[in-house]
């Protein structure tokens, strides 16, 4: 299992927000090269690196910063946060960044994410199925989370199936940032019905206890590292014996 260590990045600092809300966001530092430095001195290869102020504005995009921590840091790095074209998934690329993640624009405009994957390579693409659940069903949201759309998550990932979709990051909304725990059975549905899928989990790790028995190939790991409950090291560690 690949750890991925986070960064969420407002104004250059690293940052969380509560289920999305920007009215809500704790900072945690202002040098994010040197908590990218630290991730790999722990011995990560990955890092999940969102771009919030790109998500809110794509004129306020942190390319330069997001290049810099490549540099700065060495680890591959996965990175979104409002990718609203094929040319802001270029420049991502062509900044450094070995996978791209891309979500509400893949429900808005599906060939075209589909077209990104055949250009780019399905390695480089990362498709970002965020869900709220409503009454029994799990529906892709959209509107920077704020509301669900009527698409199914599992009808949302079919539709890339024939594209070759390799990589797909599944946030719970209701569990990111609140560390009560991953939604495993979520997790275990998803890659039942989707096996060569590569499935990361985000939302909810509280320590490393909820990587025990954790259905996906990768998880994303914020504010249970920021805070103190989850050692990084260890968590590397683990995932290593996992995979």
């Amino acid at each position: 299992m690949i750890i991925y260590p986070a960064i969420d990045l407002i104004d250059g600092e690293v940052v969380r927000l509560h289920k999305g809300d920007f009215a809500r966001k704790t900072t945690y530092g202002t040098d994010p090269v040197a908590v990218a430095k630290s991730y790999a001195e722990a011995g990560a290869e990955w890092l999940h690196l969102v771009d919030l102020d790109g998500a809110k504005d794509p004129a306020n995009r942190q390319t330069d910063l997001i290049s810099k921590i490549i540099a700065g840091s060495g680890l591959k790095v996965q990175t979104g946060g409002g990718i609203r074209s094929r040319e802001d998934v270029a420049a991502l690329v062509k900044a450094g960044a070995s996978r791209v993640v891309v979500g509400s624009l893949a429900v808005r405009d599906p060939d075209l994410v589909a077209g990104m994957m055949s250009e780019f390579g399905a390695e480089a693409i990362c498709l970002a199925a965020d869900v709220l659940r409503r009454g029994g069903a799990f529906l892709i949201a959209v509107s920077g989370w704020q509301e669900a759309s009527n698409l199914a998550l599992s009808d949302f990932l079919t539709g890339f199936q024939a594209a070759g979709l390799r990589h797909v990051l599944c946030t719970d909304i209701d569990r990111d940032g609140m560390m009560t725990g991953p939604n495993n059975d979520l997790y275990r549905q998803v890659k039942d019905a989707f096996p060569d899928i590569r499935l990361q989990a985000s939302g909810g790790v509280k320590g490393i206890e909820d990587l025990d028995g954790l259905a996906t190939d990768g998880v994303i790991i914020g504010r249970a590292i920021y805070e103190g409950a989850l050692d990084l090291r260890a968590a590397l560690t683990k995932g290593a014996g996992t995979c």
